[in-house]
């Protein structure tokens, strides 16, 4: 059976999952928490193969492919007008393997429009969003992450491009399993809007969505618009 359609459910899992859910999954009664600790262990080995994917990408088609992705988040910001001078977006610094859209950082920049990166300030909590700009010095942050430093003006994002290290159909994503963006999204009012950056090898059949996932507004990878929720 190909992995990416393997039902977790049925298997058991080691008790030393239970450290890689957050307290989130056994909040609610509707949780059964076996079978959350099975769909924590069926993401751990999603995330370690569809990273080793990734990684395994050539240098040439990891740039086509981030070209790509560029021309199509432009595609889309036109088409929508989702952003305009002075509205803010989150982006990201690429790690691991990600798609690098920093070029389309300083073509927004250019825009007018203000560009901003994720930041984890405290750890389990909702990110805080730091304004980056092309002379912006970068600093060392969580995950050894660079961002900017302290002093950058915070902003709140109208629209957040967000990397995926696996997503659905249903708009749910699949990240590194820190849960800080969906309690971001979670936190923010009204909430921005999401749209999920990765690759189209990425697709799942599903992430198995638990009571704390918050799916996306639109999924885009370099074959273009993938998952549309609107919002």
């Amino acid at each position: 059976m190909n992995s990416r359609n393997r039902d977790p459910r049925p298997y058991a899992s080691s008790p030393c999952m239970a450290g890689e859910l957050s307290s989130d999954y056994f909040g609610s009664s509707a949780v059964d928490p076996q079978q959350a600790v099975d769909v924590a262990r069926w993401r751990k080995a999603e995330r370690a193969r569809l990273r080793t994917e990734r990684m395994s990408l050539e240098a040439t088609v990891r740039r086509s492919t981030s070209e790509k992705i560029i021309q199509n988040v432009q595609e889309l910001f036109a088409n929508r007008k989702i952003m305009r001078a002075g509205s803010v977006v989150s982006m990201y610094w690429p790690i691991k393997g990600e798609l690098d859209i920093r070029p389309l950082m300083e073509a927004l920049h250019g825009e007018g429009i203000l560009v901003a990166l994720p930041v984890v300030e405290t750890k389990a909590a909702p990110l805080v969003f730091r304004r980056w700009m092309p002379d912006t010095r970068m600093e060392r942050g969580y995950w050894n992450i660079l961002v900017p430093p302290a002093e950058a003006q915070i902003l709140t994002p109208d629209a957040m491009l967000v990397p995926l290290v696996g997503w659905d159909m249903e708009g749910y994503r699949l990240g590194y399993g820190g849960g800080y963006f969906d309690r971001t999204l979670a936190t923010l009012s009204p909430p921005p809007f999401s749209i999920g950056i990765g690759l189209q090898s990425a697709q799942l059949a599903t992430i198995y969505p638990q009571p704390h996932d918050i799916p996306l507004n639109l999924i885009l990878t370099e074959a273009g618009l993938q998952s549309d929720l609107g919002g």
